[in-house]
C-alpha cells in the first residue's frame, strides 16, 4: 500500500485507455452526487461510515467490500461524518477489458448485471481481502513508479487483479443484501429503469406509488440528491449514449428513450456531456 494517499478528483472521465488507479483517504471528503460514467469502476471500501447507492439498492459497506459498478448503471457513495473514508479506486477502460479475455474467459462477467445471479457487492474473507489489499498496493505502486518495467508490471498485477476479481464473483463470495433505503424510493427508482422510455412524470409516478407529490418528491430528494424529473432525464441520457455507442442514429435514439422531440433530446445531451448526440455516435 502506498503510504500517500492521493488528493480526491472530481473528475468522472479516464486519461489512460487501460485502467487508472486511486487512493484515496479524506478526513472532510467532498460531496459525490449520483452519476454514471463510461468506463467500469470497481470501489475497495478501506474505511469510514459509508452507505453506496447502485441504482435502486443501497449497501452499507464494510472494511474489505468490494463494489462492481457497470456503465449502465448510476451510483453514489453516501458518506457520514466522524469517521475517516479511505477506499481504492480501479476505473477500467471497457475496450481494454475486452481485449484482456480469453475465449469463454471473459474478464468483464464480473461485472454483466443482465446475469441473474449477478451481485454489486461481493465481501471476501478475512484471507482473500489481505491478499486482495496486497495486490493493489503492489498495482499502486507500480502505476505510479518510474522504474524499469513499471508499466509492464502494473498491467500484470491488474490481470492477475481481475481474475481475482471474477473467482470471486462466481463464488458468490458471502454478497451483502442491500439495506437502508426507504421502499418508496427503492421501487420508484426501479420502476423508472424498467420504464423511462414511457411518459414518465411527478405526477404519474406519486398516483402509481398512491403518495402525495410533495411525499415523493421530498423523500426521493432526500434520498438519491437529486430531483424525481432530474433522475428520469439522467437515465434517458445514460440509455441514450448505450445506443449511440452501439451505432444506434440519433433520430432512433431519441424516441427509444422517451424523448418527446429531437430538439429536447439534442439540447439535454449536449448540456450533460458537452457533445452533440451525432458526434457523439459517429
Amino acid at each position: 500500500m502506498r503510504t500517500q494517499a492521493q488528493s480526491f478528483e472530481t473528475r468522472q472521465s479516464m486519461k489512460k485507455q487501460t485502467f487508472e488507479v486511486f487512493h484515496y483517504c479524506d478526513r472532510k471528503p467532498e460531496t459525490v452526487a449520483v452519476h454514471h460514467h463510461d468506463f467500469y469502476e470497481i470501489y475497495f471500501f478501506l474505511g469510514g461510515k459509508v452507505e453506496y447507492r447502485v441504482e435502486s439498492k443501497t449497501f452499507s459497506l464494510e472494511p474489505g467490500d468490494l463494489l462492481l459498478i457497470n456503465p449502465r448503471e448510476f451510483h453514489q457513495p453516501i458518506v457520514k461524518p466522524g469517521e475517516t473514508y479511505e477506499r481504492i479506486v480501479v476505473w477500467i477502460d471497457k475496450a481494454y477489458l475486452e481485449g484482456l479475455s480469453h475465449g469463454k474467459e471473459s474478464l468483464t462477467r464480473c461485472f454483466d448485471i443482465d446475469e441473474p445471479s449477478h451481485s454489486n457487492i461481493l465481501r471476501p474473507s478475512a484471507l482473500r481481502r489481505s491478499e486482495i489489499t496486497d495486490l493493489l498496493g503492489e498495482m499502486i505502486n507500480e502505476s505510479y513508479g518510474d522504474s524499469f518495467g513499471s508499466e509492464l508490471a502494473a498491467q500484470g498485477l491488474f490481470l492477475r487483479f481481475m481474475v481475482e476479481i471474477n473467482r470471486l464473483a462466481l463464488q458468490k463470495s458471502n454478497p451483502a443484501e442491500p439495506v437502508g433505503d426507504t421502499p418508496l424510493v427503492s421501487q420508484v427508482i426501479a420502476f423508472i429503469g424498467e420504464h423511462y422510455n414511457e411518459d414518465l412524470s411527478l405526477e404519474s409516478l406519486a398516483r402509481r406509488f398512491y403518495v402525495s407529490k410533495y411525499h415523493l418528491s421530498h423523500e426521493f430528494s432526500k434520498s438519491v440528491g437529486t430531483g424525481v424529473y432530474r433522475y428520469i432525464i439522467l437515465k434517458r441520457l445514460l440509455m441514450a449514449k448505450q445506443m449511440l455507442a452501439e451505432g444506434a442514429s440519433p433520430g432512433t435514439v431519441c424516441h427509444s428513450c422517451g424523448f418527446q422531440d429531437y430538439a429536447n433530446f439534442y439540447r439535454a445531451f449536449k448540456a450533460e456531456y458537452g457533445v452533440s448526440p451525432n458526434k457523439y455516435g459517429g
